[in-house]
């Protein structure tokens, strides 16, 4: 092999490994920090895998929604979801728990560990009984966070024959009252892994808002999944000074929590100990988080209820708001001339301070209005103890007749 093609090959490889593409971020926070005292499990998720849905499952004991990959939704994977009893889970892959063979694939049966929990768990006991049980080697490497109807709110994480329990609850694992997770995991390896940056910003972030009791799924989304701070070079794009006239309005996409590999956004809301399980509320977003709207969701009657937003689409290979969301995201990724180019991101475009416009703040503003809508709905039925599963279509039906319109105005616009 000639030197300089020796060279790129191996530059090639290095990129890759140094940037997974599965490389989400999460948190699972208690509810003694939330200012409703509901727990919440939240997660970015990074993948290969871009275009997503949401299916509805009947599971063997428990009835369950869950983040597919559209591309293989036959195969019995998950990779966030809730069930009929409160219980949610979701995962991040550590790549500092297992010295895994070559050739062999890391976390290999993560997504089918989500899919089968959610079936026949309820609480973190039962979860812990599961990870006690299943056959070893289990082939999980991940951080996974659990929380449920009784308030439990915990991450583990989990290698091939062991995993370690953090509880958020507890002052000793969790001081502030959250725990947050990227590509590593604390019980591995020192300083191997990924995600260091990524995790800097998510616990910044909760930290402040924990003592201020301000982290609602709200917040999350706008501060977390939407965040353009890069805690190492101490920037955030959001100030002005990378846009113009000040800057190109260019910058490369390295080391924010939204990233060109981001499919979906979620935060489940869970209920406090005296509430149904039924009203534990999966806050949605399917795509890019700063071109995508978070949407509310419950188990309850999913198999009728669930909207055609979220649902596979065949037209569109993927639910409709995946699939308009990364439209969008190809237009903010638009630079293509040549290998290595994807990390560029037209942020401009994004986010313009001076204009006062771009695909974030359009969206940001929809989102607003979907918990304006959604919250006073939900307040109303947290007081009647139930669902109301009759209001649920209207709601749907006022949510995607404005969803529709920024998406049909931005994609049309240009």
């Amino acid at each position: 092999m000639k030197p300089i093609l020796k060279l790129a090959c191996t530059l090639a490889i290095t990129l890759c490994l140094a940037d997974p593409l599965s490389a989400c971020t999460s948190a699972v926070v208690s509810g003694k920090v939330t200012p409703d005292g509901r727990p919440l499990l939240w997660k970015n998720r990074d993948t290969d895998f871009m275009r997503n849905h949401i299916d509805y499952v009947k599971g063997e004991k428990y009835d369950f929604i869950a983040v597919v990959n559209s591309d293989n939704a036959y195969l019995k994977e998950a990779w966030m979801g809730t069930n009929s009893a409160g219980f949610a889970l979701m995962n991040t892959q550590s790549y500092n728990l297992v010295d895994v063979k070559d050739g062999e694939e890391r976390g290999a049966a993560n997504g089918r560990i989500i899919y089968r929990a959610l079936e026949v768990c309820a609480t973190v006991e039962d979860f812990c009984h599961f990870l006690d049980t299943i056959s070893k080697p289990s082939y999980i490497e991940a951080n996974l966070g659990v929380i449920d109807a009784k308030g439990g709110a915990v991450m583990f994480e989990v290698d091939y024959q062991t995993y370690i329990m953090y509880d958020a609850n507890n002052p000793k694992d969790a001081p502030y009252g959250y725990i947050a997770r990227t590509n590593f995991s604390f019980a591995g390896k020192v300083n191997e892994g990924a995600g260091y940056v990524r995790y800097m910003e998510a616990d910044q972030v909760l930290m402040k808002a924990s003592a201020t009791g301000s982290i609602t799924p709200r917040f999350i989304f706008n501060e977390l999944s939407r965040s353009f701070r890069n805690r190492m070079l101490d920037i955030d794009l959001r100030s002005g000074a990378y846009n113009r006239p000040q800057a190109s309005g260019w910058f490369v996409d390295q080391d924010f929590i939204p990233r060109s590999s981001t499919s979906c956004s979620v935060v489940v809301q869970g209920v406090k100990p005296d509430e149904k399980a039924e009203l534990t509320t999966m806050w949605t977003l399917l795509g890019y988080p700063p071109t995508g709207v978070a949407v509310p969701l419950w188990v309850k009657d999913a198999d009728k209820l669930l909207p055609g937003m979220v649902r596979f689409d065949k037209e569109c290979k993927a639910a409709p708001l995946s699939d308009c969301s990364l439209r969008l995201a190809d237009k903010v990724f638009s630079y293509k001339q040549g290998m290595g180019t994807g990390r560029y991101l037209n942020w401009e475009r994004l986010y313009s301070p001076e204009k006062g416009d771009g695909y974030m703040t359009a969206f940001v503003s929809v989102e607003d209005e979907v918990f304006r809508t959604a919250t006073p709905l939900l307040d109303e039925w947290r007081r009647k103890g139930r669902l109301d599963t009759q209001a649920i279509p209207k709601l749907y039906d006022e949510l995607d007749a404005s969803i529709k319109m920024i998406y049909q105005s931005l994609l049309e616009s240009e």
